[in-house]
């Protein structure tokens, strides 16, 4: 089965390290208008705005393009781009050998960040944010002795400043518990790799040394969730990403889904979404 197309890095320098990039938008526009359909990445995409127009669909939630913007795209998921040719800001793409926390409390505030897809920052406040951004252009550029360590740095500066400015904080940021947040995060990355071929609660609970009882306290508790919700969301969430990305036939997208029974995967489909994928492919594509 032919997948949902990939982009990659555009950098060139690949080492143990880690694939890492940064650019500035204007360079990318190039004095053009920007138009990217529906694909994937393998990285962190985090476009942030100084200046933009156009339109910016990720996993199917659209958002106009505004000025002092921050989109943050994780890998896997689905997005759509429209950039017009007057926008300013940076682009920058890593992948998760080059950035993944260690300290616990950065890679919680780290999963917290990358929680939200979208956020707009006060004008104010976005000074900080370019100052940043600036730090992390330069170290790129010149690559003095540390810089990846004195990126890595600055990467851990920006994404505070992410969570302090966001005028929307994820829901999932309400919980104040380590623990419980660290294990929701968990069982998020691997619902998110597993969920074509893994769909019971209870391989999830066991993959985390969980009871299900206890896994579901967890997704209540971080967002208001049982964990068969957010199982049937998933799986839906890759219907979608299938049914608009590729031309694959329904059939073929349940079975990649774990589906013998492709009728039992339309029923499935239209009682959580109130579509055939059929239809729902002709309405939104």
């Amino acid at each position: 089965m032919k997948a949902i197309p990939v982009k990659q890095i555009s950098s060139k320098e690949q080492d143990n390290t880690g694939r890492f990039n940064i650019r500035e938008i204007q360079e990318i526009l190039n004095g053009n208008d920007l138009v990217h359909g529906l694909h994937k990445h393998d990285f962190f995409f985090v476009l942030v705005l100084q200046q933009g127009q156009g339109r910016h669909e990720i996993d199917f939630i659209q958002y106009e393009v505004h000025e002092h913007t921050v989109f943050i795209i994780r890998p896997g998921q689905v997005h759509r781009l429209e950039l017009r040719a007057n926008s300013s800001g940076h682009l920058l793409e890593f992948d998760r050998t080059f950035y993944q926390p260690k300290n616990t409390l950065t890679d919680q505030r780290w999963k917290k960040a990358t929680s939200k897809n979208h956020c707009e920052v006060e004008a104010a406040r976005f000074v900080k944010l370019q100052s940043i951004l600036g730090s992390i252009m330069n170290e790129y550029s010149t690559k003095q002795d540390g810089y990846v360590e004195a990126i890595k740095a600055n990467l851990d500066l920006f994404f505070i400043e992410y969570l302090r400015q966001s005028r929307h904080p994820g829901i999932i940021a309400k919980s104040e518990n380590g623990y419980m947040y660290e294990r929701f995060s968990a069982f998020v990355q691997l619902l998110e790799t597993n969920i074509c071929h893994m769909k019971s609660v209870a391989q999830y609970a066991g993959m985390l040394n969980l009871s299900s009882y206890q896994l579901n306290a967890i997704t209540k508790s971080a967002v208001g969730k049982t964990v068969s919700d957010l199982i049937n969301e998933q799986i839906i969430l890759e219907a979608k990403r299938y049914l608009l990305a590729t031309p694959h036939q329904v059939k073929d997208i349940a079975d990649h889904l774990g589906y013998e029974d492709a009728s039992y995967f339309v029923r499935f489909f239209k009682k959580q979404t109130g579509y055939s994928p059929e239809v729902f492919r002709k309405n939104f594509k």
